[in-house]
């Protein structure tokens, strides 16, 4: 897993321009409960109140950065969060440090959340032995795609892709536009090119055979149960990828389960033949770490 050094050199320019939306959607006029508190310097404890994975310290830096306050953290990004804990301290005048404080709470709660599902499934993953890979979806919160995504590599999971513009993906109503897998495939393929992985969603074998005779370089098998799947997985790859000779050509391409997985079942779909599993769940429901910030003593 990447350090949190390194993760936050992932992040785009533009990412701090999401910081200053968001402060300015939770102060759009007047401060008034800053009026009340002043400009006294003050001293906060961020405590850790549930377990999990801290995840996040980049936004939440950037929170108080941007309201002229200063964060010493004493856990390191990906540490355990045993309750209760002091996680930082954060010290700048009193109604700065309540001006950001909702705002960077919000942020680490949740990445802190994803963080904790994305590290147990990676536990998981190591602890039964399997070899492929743990996936996220794009099925995140629209404006915090960047935190979420992020939170998956804190808690070492895969982030599949980010947006329409980073893979070819052709579920139903894609083929279903152009006739077949095999017309979608093609001309998905003339706009993507070489550098551009195309991913068909399959409902059944028979899909799956004729996306991969058309070139297809990932096979969503799409609301299989386990059993199926590991079965169906199996099958295509002896098929095609472990026979020399015989009636296809051989072909490299990627098996992926996806549809009703979940951290309750996911271990059912571990198998050698299973190459990735992706899951909404890795963003959905997902319970947040519960932080608090409390102002102790004058700075």
């Amino acid at each position: 897993m990447a350090t949190s050094t390194s993760l936050e050199h992932l992040l785009p320019p533009s990412w701090r321009q999401l910081i200053t939306d968001w402060l300015k959607e939770d102060v759009p006029a007047f401060d008034y409960g800053g009026f009340v508190v002043g400009e006294d310097p003050q001293e906060a404890v961020l405590y850790g109140k549930s377990e999990g994975v801290l995840a996040g310290r980049p936004f939440f830096d950037e929170v108080f950065r941007q309201v002229d306050c200063q964060v010493e953290w004493l856990m390191e990004e990906g540490a355990d969060v045993r309750p209760v804990c002091e996680v930082a301290f954060v010290r700048g005048p009193a109604r700065k440090i309540l001006l950001g404080e909702r705002t960077a709470l919000n942020i680490l709660a949740r990445c802190s959340g994803v963080a904790s599902r994305a590290k147990r499934l990676t536990l998981l993953k190591e602890k039964q032995g399997y070899k492929g890979i743990i996936a996220g979806t794009r099925k995140t919160t629209p404006g915090f795609r960047l935190v979420e995504k992020y939170a998956m590599l804190v808690g070492g999971v895969d982030t599949h892709r980010m947006d329409l513009s980073s893979m070819i993906m052709l579920k139903d109503n894609h083929i279903w536009s152009q006739g077949s897998i095999t017309k979608a495939v093609k001309k998905a393929r003339s706009v993507g090119g070489f550098a551009m992985n195309i991913e068909v969603e399959c409902r059944s074998e028979d899909e799956a055979d004729e996306a991969i005779k058309a070139g297809a370089d990932i096979i969503m098998l799409d609301n299989f149960t386990p059993d199926e799947f590991k079965a169906t997985a199996k099958r295509l790859h002896e098929r095609y990828n472990n026979v020399i000779g015989g009636a296809y050509p051989k072909r490299h391409f990627l098996i992926e389960a996806s549809g009703g997985i979940t951290e309750e079942n996911i271990a059912q779909y571990f198998s050698p033949d299973v190459d990735v599993i992706s899951l909404g769940a890795m963003t959905q429901s997902v319970p947040h770490v519960d932080f608090s910030l409390k102002i102790c003593r004058k700075a």
